[in-house]
């Protein structure tokens, strides 16, 4: 019997898979519990509409990742932070405090965790902030650190 997965069934198929199981299993197993749908033509172009919309949905999203890309490149971030002998900052400047700073002054909320910073600011001057916008769309904008 021909089925289509409506959830992800370990060792058998993933979402949206399209597969021939035994009849058994299907009904006892897969239709009973809602984890698949008999393979009728009306399912299956149900299933290649959603896959359509999905695939749009995805465009549009690249889009908008690469027009935030446009304006995050431009961005430079002012944070002041004290400072002792040969322009080492007293603690450092995480990603966090840039995230909040960007968002106070740009108004762009990014999440600090798709920030790329191997490891906090603890000099002064200026720093380039990889950002994960999109997993195929990675920003950069710069933070510039100065003596309070």
């Amino acid at each position: 019997m021909k089925v289509i997965f409506l959830k992800d069934v370990k060792g058998v198929g993933t979402k949206g898979d399209m597969k021939e199981v035994s009849v058994g299993y299907a009904q006892n197993f897969l239709l009973k519990n809602k984890l698949a749908v008999e393979a009728t033509p009306g399912n299956i172009s149900r299933l290649e509409g959603q896959q359509k919309r999905a695939e749009k949905d995805a465009a549009e999203e690249l889009a908008e990742a690469r027009v935030l890309k446009e304006q995050i490149d431009k961005i430079t971030v002012e944070m002041k932070a004290k400072s002792g002998e040969g322009g080492r900052l007293f603690g450092s400047i995480t990603t966090k405090q840039i995230a909040e700073a960007l968002h106070k002054t740009e108004g762009i909320k990014v999440d600090r965790r798709k920030m790329e910073l191997p490891d906090a600011i603890r000099a002064l001057g200026f720093t380039n902030v990889p950002v994960k916008i999109h997993p195929d769309v990675t920003a950069t904008f710069k933070v510039h650190v100065v003596e309070e």
